[in-house]
């Protein structure tokens, strides 16, 4: 028995010693593929952004009769409400960050945490809420920034990662490829023309980072498709040469100065083109040009159909929209046009939306500090006056007004445009009660 111990020893000393398992720092000569020293030099540029703000309470049920408002004015209540995104530094010489508008949406107060465990305070630049796209500012020392690609020249396919701030769970990060170009019709913001992308992108990551595999950014990561309320994997981000447009023109304007095709017209079927007997099938079809604009001075008429813009081909209304609502005032754009069996060039330098907006002042003192307009041509405006622009510590502000308001009535009578609007609150002797639409509600302002 002894001696077949020592033989058993003997033999267990022979074999080769056991290593531990590991990968093989190379294969077949070749490094392994891996994303670390990309990210390693990106991450640093993404933040978090905390915000604390005061949104409405709900209110009590009586005050959602109007009657009730009527007789006693609104009794609005405010309660605290803290959130949290992600942003890209874009700009390390003057600390400039992007990120979504609705993370940084009615704040108070914006704090960014650096990678490297800072907390500063940021000042808010600009914000565009129909794209979605905000600008702040942060003290610019020892800041790292993400080079900005040219997304244009994404292709389905490639390799992309988001990088961001999920669930405040902190730096994040995620991949995968892009999923489609172009994306819009979804109901998400005014204008869109959307990366989709398979990469993670979960709530938290709003306003982070989609970069290429050289690190490069390539978008803002906005939303998500999300039926059941988690990832499935379609996920959008605005692209960084739309948002780099938007950010100059934030940092210049404090706000996006967009340019305006003064048209009305519909989206072209064949039923349509059928009756109309025009040869093309898709399109925009003019149905009104604004008298003294610059598109009835560049020739176009009604019943004219737009088929191109700048070479991109016009499917219908929301393919126009989408590019306009991206658009500079004052840039030159070429329309294709079908005028019955002719096929024509339009070359049309875009109005400023500022050309359909006055002072509130002007219309009666209530308005100080606002900015007021009609429903603007060829834009998805509702009918009323609409509140394009809101001062702070105005009289307007104080008054209760916000941007996005549209003012319906005043004192129950309908306010269609600015000289109904300007004769109603000119002849009110009594109380103004103020009926506005904001957000799909309807509220009731009152000044005694």
């Amino acid at each position: 028995m002894r001696n077949a111990a020592l033989a058993l020893l003997a033999f267990c000393l022979t074999l080769p010693p056991v290593s531990q398992a590991s990968l093989p720092p190379t294969v077949a000569g070749q490094a392994l593929p891996s994303l670390a020293p990309m990210l390693e030099q990106a991450t640093p540029a993404v933040v978090n952004i905390a915000t604390k703000s005061t949104i409405d309470a709900e209110a009590h049920p009586l005050m959602r009769d109007p009657f009730f408002r009527y007789f006693f004015g609104t009794q609005p209540r405010k309660r605290p409400n803290n959130s949290l995104g992600s942003g890209v530094i874009v700009d390390a010489q003057k600390g400039y960050v992007l990120t979504n508008h609705h993370v940084v949406k009615d704040a108070d107060v914006i704090t960014v945490g650096l990678k490297d465990g800072r907390q500063v305070e940021a000042k808010l630049v600009g914000t565009d809420p129909d794209t979605d796209v905000a600008v702040l500012r942060i003290k610019p020392e020892r800041l790292s920034a993400l080079p900005l690609a040219d997304s244009s020249q994404l292709r389905v396919g490639d390799f992309v990662v988001a990088i961001g701030n999920p669930f405040a769970l902190g730096h994040s990060v995620t991949s995968g490829i892009v999923s489609a170009l172009g994306r819009s019709g979804l109901g998400i913001e005014q204008y869109e023309d959307f990366i989709q992308t398979d990469a993670a992108i979960n709530p938290g990551n709003s306003g982070g980072a989609l970069v290429n595999l050289r690190g490069e950014l390539v978008g803002i990561n906005t939303a998500i498709l999300a039926p059941g309320g988690g990832n499935v994997g379609i996920g959008f981000a605005i692209p960084i040469n739309q948002a780099r447009g938007l950010m100059a023109q934030l940092i210049e304007h404090g706000e996006v100065r967009r340019g305006l095709l003064a048209i009305d017209g519909d989206s072209l079927n064949p039923e349509l083109a059928q009756a109309l007997g025009v040869s093309v099938q898709q399109g925009l079809i003019v149905s009104d040009v604004a008298e003294g604009s610059t598109a009835e001075a560049a020739g176009l008429k009604p019943y004219d159909v737009i088929t191109a813009i700048d070479g991109r081909p016009v499917r219908g209304k929301q393919d126009l929209f989408n590019f306009l609502g991206l658009q500079n005032a004052g840039a030159t754009v070429s329309l294709r046009i079908q005028r019955g069996e002719d096929q024509r060039e339009l070359a049309v330098r875009l109005e400023s939306e500022r050309s359909f907006e006055v002072e509130g002042a002007d219309v009666h003192p209530l308005f100080e500090g606002a900015r007021l307009g009609n429903p603007r041509p060829g834009r998805q405006d509702g009918p009323g006056v609409h509140v394009r622009g809101v001062a702070g510590s105005s009289v307007a502000a104080r008054l209760g007004l916000k941007p996005g308001d549209v003012i319906l009535a005043i004192n129950r009578y309908r306010t269609r445009d600015l000289d109904e609007l300007r004769e109603l609150a000119g002849n009110s002797q009594r109380v103004l009660a103020i009926n506005i639409l904001r957000g799909g509600n309807n509220l009731l302002l009152t000044v005694r």
